[in-house]
């Protein structure tokens, strides 16, 4: 199983051209898609030894945790990787958050407000499906904030990850990398399959329209934010058993450069042991 995926994924510094990136490659896996699929099995009990482990220094007065950002096109399987690949760990250790358009409530604040209400708690991964970044590309767009603004909140986006990292919650950020094409297509099946008509939502349809100010939105956040304590990762998202494989993959990772280890105990073994040894036969 590649142990190098990161260095395929991670985003280089400087200008970003999204377009000359493919999105239907499988980069750092030379396996096909039964392949990809048997990779991500057999990867689930490397990680949940992982984030159990994570899981018990929290419980034991830890602080670290884990924050996955996933961000993406509609359609690009935000929802598929949590379903796929982070619900290969217990979900009692998960915290996922879907950033949706913002309440009143949260209007009156900064837009950050919201999304430090929803950093894991010590000994969790926190998984965010949409994040903070939706107020630098939807708000850039979609003009919701002027130019200044857009520019302020790349620099606070900065100083948040930085914190968070230097706090000891490492940031694994992934951009799942689609093409118009695949989301048409995906589009598509959703308005086929009368289980998935509740998914669908119009909306998807006007921004295509859009998709080069978006793609220019997103080429711009990646650029500002690819930072050395918090990089950019871009995953080819049009295979899907590639992209859940390759996000596992850099979860994997990022757990395991943690090195969370099992708290010692704060009992004595040996004597709850020859309790246990010592009772009279439960009737």
């Amino acid at each position: 199983m590649p142990r190098v995926i990161a260095e395929h994924l991670r985003l280089p510094p400087g200008p970003v051209d999204l377009a000359a990136i493919p999105t239907g490659a499988t980069p750092g896996f030379d396996g096909g898609k039964s392949d990809g699929k048997e990779a991500l099995t057999e990867l689930g009990d490397e990680l949940s030894d992982l984030q159990e482990r994570l899981f018990a220094e929290g419980r034991s007065g830890g602080h670290r945790s884990l924050l996955l950002v996933l961000q993406g096109m509609d359609t690009s399987g935000k929802g598929g990787v949590v379903r796929h690949t982070v619900a290969l760990v217990d979900p009692q250790g998960i915290e996922v958050t879907a950033f949706g358009r913002p309440t009143e409530e949260e209007l009156a604040h900064d837009f950050l407000w919201r999304v430090r209400n929803a950093l894991p708690a010590p000994g969790r991964i926190g998984v965010f499906d949409r994040s903070h970044y939706e107020d630098v590309l939807v708000a850039k767009v979609r003009e919701l904030v002027d130019a200044d603004e857009v520019e302020r909140r790349y620099d606070a986006i900065n100083e948040l990850e930085a914190e968070l990292v230097a706090g000891g919650t490492p940031v694994l950020k992934c951009f799942l990398h689609i093409s118009p094409d695949e989301q048409r297509e995906r589009l598509l099946k959703r308005l086929d399959r009368p289980e998935k008509h509740w998914k669908f939502d119009p909306v998807d349809i006007d921004d295509r329209q859009l998709w080069p100010e978006f793609r220019d939105a997103y080429e711009t956040a990646l650029e500002r934010t690819n930072t050395e304590v918090a990089p950019w990762y871009v995953v080819p998202g049009d295979k899907k058993w590639y992209r859940n494989l390759a996000v596992g993959l850099l979860l994997r990772d990022a757990l395991a450069h943690l090195a969370p280890t099992w708290p010692p105990a704060e009992i004595d073994v040996e004597a709850q042991r020859q309790r246990l040894l010592d009772e009279q036969p439960v009737q």
